[in-house]
């Protein structure tokens, strides 16, 4: 595996890019064509090979959809575990958001965005009604986060976000009020973007973040 993996870097494929066959990289490495198969079947699912047969073996995408499964199916384990999993996930959402800050709000100053603020109405209706907005909130960080182009960040971004959807539900009644203050600093982080101010935006993304950590220590 190792060994596929640096020829990969060593010819500087991308993804997409065809490998060898079996018998050319057992030859290369000096191990049997079993070998390679089997190396190839767990970088595979890694999502580092993707392997079409009949047509051979090529560079994988290399997301972070593996890593997401592991971490969804590790929250699921332990349902005591799992609040303090989350805990972790929204500190890292919130780090990444807030390192994040001067790039969005630089990509969005006077620059409205209808969608998001569409968005942002919805959440607040949906907070009022004292109903969940989860599909609204990721909408929302996707939008705010497109201008920046960035698979990476787009690709964790969504793993956080896919974890923190497999836990949320399990939380009790009782949130009401935090959905409301969750909604409303959407909207701050919205205005705020617009308007080029980083320190409003910094305290927005700390107050929509906050509401979340407080459940979850209380229960």
């Amino acid at each position: 595996m190792d060994a596929i993996k640096a020829y990969i870097l060593r010819e500087q494929l991308k993804s997409g890019d065809p490998l060898p066959t079996e018998a050319a990289l057992g030859a290369m490495l000096g191990v049997s064509r079993s070998s390679v198969r089997e190396a190839l079947r767990k970088l595979e699912a890694l999502d580092i090979v993707s392997v079409k047969q009949g047509s051979g073996s090529f560079v994988g995408n290399m997301s972070l959809g593996p890593m997401v499964e592991t971490q969804v199916l590790r929250a699921a384990l332990s349902s005591t575990d799992s609040h303090d999993f989350l805990q972790e996930v929204v500190r890292a959402r919130r780090a990444l958001d807030r390192g994040l800050a001067p790039e969005v709000v630089r990509a969005h100053h006077d620059r409205p965005d209808p969608l998001l603020a569409d968005l942002v109405r919805h959440m607040g209706d949906l907070s009022r009604a004292g109903q969940r907005f989860m599909e609204d909130d990721i909408a929302f960080h996707r939008r705010l986060l497109a201008p920046l182009n960035s698979p990476l960040i787009e690709q964790t971004y969504s793993a956080f976000w896919l974890v923190h959807m497999s836990i949320v539900p399990s939380l009790g009644p009782g949130i009401e009020d935090g959905l409301r203050r969750t909604a409303n600093a959407h909207g701050r982080m919205l205005s705020a973007a617009l308007v080029g101010d980083v320190d409003e935006y910094l305290e927005a993304v700390d107050n929509h973040y906050q509401p979340l950590l407080e459940i979850l220590e209380q229960q």
